[in-house]
């Protein structure tokens, strides 16, 4: 008999919940209802402790040592506390320089309002070419989504210091880009721009990279980059047959329930 996970005893803000034996602090203090500000965390993806904004102070023999949440792995006897004087004054500078490194995101400007910060001190970086239009934090989702999920490593970090930016090599058209759109799904200042137009994906946030899109043969409607539907179908997949990889999936779904009702019904007389 497979055993179940090992449990332990933590304790957040005085009140002790149970949790998995290394499961991050963050997943613990989400799923009780615990508020910790965050931008960076993807299950998905291993955590970094990028934003910084999931800051928390862990206590330990009657001393406490600032951590990121998301990276703080549970164990017996685990305390951290959330919101002391402390946190609560390095959260506020850090949504401070968040309003002040994307001034145009409306998703930093209600999370910071949230926290009863409305104004940054700090000088507003304002790019009038920006491809991201003011809403980029630098967490590096977006980048390692694309390399460490989709294996395309279209974009990355260019410049250092405070030109730092994301995009496309050289900013050029990159044809390693698959068109999934899964940076745009990961994005957690709405910062990513798509548009799909007639038979063509622009990735307009990176460099303008231009993507053709599958015909569906049954309906006509375009509805995958063919880029990434030859990826998929490069894997064996016995469970598909060839006439149905280029259905969307509406089309599809509509070919599948034919194909049971002719195999359920086909030939069966009623005998009443």
């Amino acid at each position: 008999m497979t055993e179940g996970p090992k449990m332990v005893t933590v304790t957040i803000n005085k009140s002790q919940y149970r949790a998995e034996e290394g499961e991050t602090m963050l997943s613990v203090a989400m799923r009780n209802g615990i508020d910790i500000p965050h931008l960076c965390y993807e299950e998905s993806l291993d955590p970094y402790g990028a934003c910084r904004l999931c800051m928390v102070d862990h206590v330990t023999c009657g001393k406490r040592t600032m951590m990121t949440a998301c990276t703080m792995r549970a164990k017996e006897g685990l305390e951290i506390m959330t919101d002391t004087p402390e946190i609560v004054k390095y959260r506020s500078t850090l949504f401070e320089l968040y309003l002040s490194q994307a001034p145009k995101s409306d998703v930093i400007k209600k999370m910071a309002a949230r926290y009863g910060v409305t104004k940054t001190r700090f000088l507003k970086k304002i790019v009038h070419d920006d491809p991201l239009g003011g809403k980029c934090i630098l967490c590096g989702l977006c980048v390692r989504v694309c390399d460490e999920i989709m294996g395309g490593s279209a974009i990355g970090f260019i410049n250092r210091g405070p030109s730092t930016v994301v995009n496309t090599p050289f900013f050029d058209e990159n044809p390693a880009c698959l068109g999934c759109g899964t940076c745009a799904k990961v994005c957690p200042t709405h910062a990513i721009e798509i548009e799909d137009q007639g038979d063509t994906r622009v990735m307009k946030s990176w460099s303008g990279t231009r993507i053709k899109l599958q015909e569906c043969p049954d309906c006509g409607q375009y509805f995958v980059p063919k880029a990434m539907l030859e990826e998929i179908q490069s894997i064996p997949d016995p469970g598909i047959i060839d006439e149905l990889k280029t259905l969307c999936p509406a089309c599809r779904a509509k070919e599948i329930a034919k194909s049971v009702f002719k195999s359920t019904f086909q030939g069966s007389v009623y005998h009443g």
